[in-house]
């Protein structure tokens, strides 16, 4: 997808600050990157084989997602579903399809750590809005979509406010991607849209710092 597709047509440049499309970003995500594939290899080795000997299919899951300017791309996780789940794109709390290691690396976040690749290439920034799938983002007003001005992120503004979004979502009773989409996704972009106008390096800092606080407690 490219930035003629109509998800991000027919409006204006999103009212963001340079930082979010800076080169002091770019190189502060691209070392961090790198620095955290040396140090966490390891770890993400253990990881790839614990999911591979606990349940049939592959170590990663891809997916593709919109990213800046509405260009598509894979993003990677580690897997935490049995393989050729159905269902909707968003899980809630309990979801069946969910592994045994899966859960335990959904707790902890540890299945996010293949994105660290995707950093890497470009396609993500350590902050930045979550990338969707262009079905769910279909459902935003033209407004709303100057969120795909922006590199998707690891984590965000609106990840720490839903950082417990499938317990949300396990209390829902009506259609689980209508919320999503109508009512969740929404407020997400909002969320994110605010902080962006006035992100700098000290704000992206101290919301990876509160993401690791959160993810400790």
């Amino acid at each position: 997808m490219t930035s003629s597709s109509p998800l991000i047509s027919d409006y204006g440049s999103a009212s963001v600050n340079a930082w979010n499309d800076s080169l002091c970003k770019r190189l502060f995500d691209l070392v961090l990157a790198l620095l955290l594939l040396l140090l966490l290899s390891p770890l993400m080795v253990a990881l790839a084989l614990s999911v591979k000997l606990t349940s049939k299919g592959p170590v990663l899951f891809r997916q593709e997602r919109v990213g800046k300017d509405g260009r598509q791309f894979q993003l990677m996780k580690f897997r935490s579903m049995r393989e050729a789940s159905q269902g909707p794109k968003v899980t809630r709390a309990g979801d069946p399809r969910v592994t045994t290691v899966g859960r335990i690396i959904r707790k902890w976040k540890l299945d996010e750590l293949p994105q660290l690749f995707n950093v890497v290439r470009g396609d993500m920034s350590f902050v930045g809005p979550r990338p969707d799938v262009a079905e769910y983002l279909r459902h935003l007003s033209q407004p709303q979509r100057q969120i795909l001005h922006l590199r998707p992120g690891i984590t965000s503004s609106a990840t720490l406010r839903y950082r417990k979004e499938e317990q949300l979502l396990s209390q829902v009773n009506e259609d689980l991607e209508t919320f999503y989409c109508t009512k969740l996704l929404p407020d997400k972009v909002r969320t994110d849209l605010d902080y962006a106008r006035n992100a700098g390096f000290k704000s992206d800092l101290g919301l990876l710092l509160k993401t690791l606080g959160a993810i400790v407690s």
